[in-house]
């Protein structure tokens, strides 16, 4: 499973989106653009938002923590997260 969350370190929808991951389980690798020029420039590259978090499930970007709770509560998330692990056995 491969989840990426680029983050600020005094960020609380970081801390809540990181949250939500421990609840279920779900390991993540944060990546912090706090002094990391490259690691922000990068993130905007990718998905043309300068907000934090900004979060990827695999190849998909899901966008901020309020997408990330809205796909939690639609039973979206873990659609997303099955279909990732799935790709990665394949």
């Amino acid at each position: 499973m491969s989840v990426k969350i680029y983050t600020r370190k005094l960020c609380s929808y970081c801390v809540h989106a990181k949250n939500l991951f421990d609840r279920l389980g779900v390991a993540y690798e944060e990546i912090s653009v706090d002094g990391d020029q490259e690691a922000l420039l990068r993130m905007v590259e990718m998905s043309g938002r300068r907000s934090v978090p900004q979060i990827w499930i695999g190849d998909t970007h899901v966008g901020g923590c309020d997408d990330l709770y809205a796909l939690h509560r639609n039973g979206q998330l873990q659609g997303l997260l099955d279909a990732d692990a799935n790709a990665g056995r394949a």
